[in-house]
């Protein structure tokens, strides 16, 4: 049977480049519609009923989590794939407790979004490389839990690092952080690329899933 899909993402460009690809791997894909934003894609799944949905998680209106809640309390068979450039183990929880049956980072869309929609229309779940990547960090990482206290004295955080491992494990950018908490953007970055070093993390998307972890930000 055809697996009808809607896709849901802000940018038109994306919106074509997946339209323009997906019958190409398959005669069975059929791009039933396609949805501009979070409020725009509840709409169109309730009035098109598609098999499937690749959901941009991050979109005006209504974000692609809670757009998918609301798309699962109506229609539980319509299986949700997560496309994020997120890559925390925090963001991973949110997409699972969404419903989502898959979620692919935008950097391995190329490389695993055909076998996502294969995988995740057989309602079997899917992470793309990118992801599995986090929970193995993740995995590897969870039995040196440490107290937060323990940790900032350990690797001896300054006021000013914690202040900006915060302001960052909440969504804030470099640029944004370092105008929160007044200070230049290089030297923000400098803070960041410290924490960094003295955690042993290698992308900001471990260094948040870290803090929350070690509890070294309030959850």
């Amino acid at each position: 049977m055809p697996v009808r899909i809607l896709l849901a993402d802000d940018h038109e460009v994306v919106r074509k480049g997946l339209r323009a690809l997906l019958p190409t791997e398959s005669a069975d894909w059929k791009v039933c519609g396609e949805a501009i934003n979070g409020d725009d894609a509840v709409k169109k799944a309730k009035r098109l009923k598609p098999d499937l949905i690749i959901m941009d998680i991050t979109m005006p209106e209504m974000d692609g989590l809670e757009a998918t809640r609301e798309i699962l309390k109506e229609l539980p068979d319509t299986e949700v794939i997560i496309l994020t450039v997120h890559d925390s183990q925090q963001m991973l929880s949110r997409v699972l407790a969404s419903g989502a049956r898959g979620c692919v980072l935008k950097s391995d869309v190329a490389r695993d979004l055909v076998n996502a929609i294969k995988t995740v229309s057989q309602h079997k779940p899917f992470l793309s490389s990118g992801v599995s990547e986090v929970v193995l960090k993740d995995y590897h990482l969870r039995g040196t839990g440490q107290p937060a206290e323990d940790i900032r004295q350990k690797y001896r955080l300054t006021p000013r690092e914690q202040d900006l491992l915060s302001a960052i494990a909440r969504g804030k950018s470099t640029k944004e952080a370092a105008a929160a908490l007044g200070i230049s953007t290089k030297t923000a970055e400098t803070h960041r690329i410290n924490l960094m070093r003295k955690l042993d993390v290698h992308s900001t998307g471990e260094l948040v899933s870290y803090a929350f972890r070690n509890k070294l930000v309030p959850t």
